[in-house]
C-alpha cells in the first residue's frame, strides 16, 4: 500500500509542478506569462526530478504507466503490481490537475483562448496528423525508458535491469539525471506533440479539464486523447526491450 500511495503522491506532485509551469506561462496576467518554451521544458524537468526525489526510495517513482509497463515487459517489475500502479498514477494526475486549477483559479476567466486553457491540462499536436504524432510519442517515450535504464546501469553501476531502475531513481544524484533527461527530451523532441510521454500525465488532467467548471474552456479533444495514452505505452515497451536486448 505504501508503494501505491507513493505513486499517487509522486504523480500528483509531478502534475502540480509540471502543468503548473504551463499555466504560469500561458494564462493571462500570470507573472510568468509569455515565458516561453524554455521555461516550460525546464519546469517539467524539475517537476520530474522533485517527484522522483520525493517517492523514488519508496515506490521506484515510476509516476508513468509507460514506465511501469515497460519495466514489466523485461521482468524488471512484477506484472501483478501493474494495475495498482497505473490506477494510482492516473488518480494522482487527476489530483495534481485539480491543484493546478485551484492554484490558478483567478486566471482561467481572464484567459480568452480556450486552447491555452486545454494546454494547461493536456497535450495536443502542433500539426494535427495522428500518424506523425503517434510516432513522435513512441520515440520520445522509448528514449525516456531506454535512457533511465542506461543511467542506472551504466553511469551509476547497477548490474541488472531491475537494479538499474532502482539505482537511477534511488540515489541522491539519480533523480537529477532523470530530470535532465526529461529536459533533454522536451528541448529536442517535444515540438511535434508537447511530449506527453506519459499516459497518466495526459489522461488524468484531460479528465479533470472535462469535469471542472473552468470558465472559457473548450471541449477536451477526446478524438486525440488515445495518442498520448497508447503511443507512450508502446514506446516504453520498445525502449525497455531495446535496452534489455543490447545488454549494455
Amino acid at each position: 500500500m505504501d508503494m501505491l500511495v507513493a505513486e499517487f503522491v509522486g504523480t500528483a506532485l509531478l502534475i502540480f509542478l509540471g502543468n503548473g509551469v504551463v499555466a504560469n506561462v500561458l494564462l493571462t496576467d500570470s507573472k510568468g506569462q509569455n515565458g516561453g518554451w524554455i521555461v516550460i521544458t525546464f519546469g517539467w524537468g524539475l517537476a520530474v526530478a522533485m517527484s522522483v526525489y520525493a517517492v523514488g526510495r519508496i515506490s521506484g517513482a515510476h509516476i508513468n504507466p509507460a514506465v511501469t509497463v515497460g519495466l514489466a515487459s523485461i521482468n524488471a517489475f512484477p506484472w501483478s503490481m501493474v494495475p495498482g500502479y497505473v490506477i494510482a498514477q492516473v488518480l494522482g494526475a487527476m489530483t495534481g490537475s485539480a491543484l493546478v486549477a485551484a492554484h490558478y483559479s483567478a486566471h482561467w476567466g481572464k484567459t480568452d483562448n480556450p486552447d491555452l486553457i486545454l494546454a494547461c491540462h493536456s497535450t495536443s499536436p502542433a500539426v494535427r496528423r495522428m500518424g506523425p504524432a503517434f510516432i513522435s510519442e513512441v520515440m520520445g517515450t522509448a528514449v525516456l525508458v531506454f535512457m533511465v535504464l542506461a543511467l542506472g546501469k551504466v553511469a551509476l553501476g547497477a548490474e541488472t535491469d531491475q537494479q538499474a531502475w532502482a539505482t537511477a531513481v534511488g540515489t541522491w544524484f539519480g533523480p537529477f539525471l532523470v530530470g535532465m533527461l526529461v529536459l533533454s527530451i522536451g528541448l529536442s523532441l517535444g515540438g511535434p506533440t508537447g511530449y506527453a510521454i506519459n499516459p497518466a500525465r495526459d489522461l488524468g488532467p484531460r479528465i479533470m479539464h472535462s469535469l471542472l467548471p473552468l470558465p472559457g474552456k473548450r471541449d477536451s479533444d477526446w478524438s486525440y486523447a488515445w495518442v498520448p495514452v497508447v503511443a507512450p505505452v508502446l514506446g516504453g515497451v520498445l525502449g525497455a526491450q531495446l535496452f534489455s536486448f543490447l545488454k549494455f
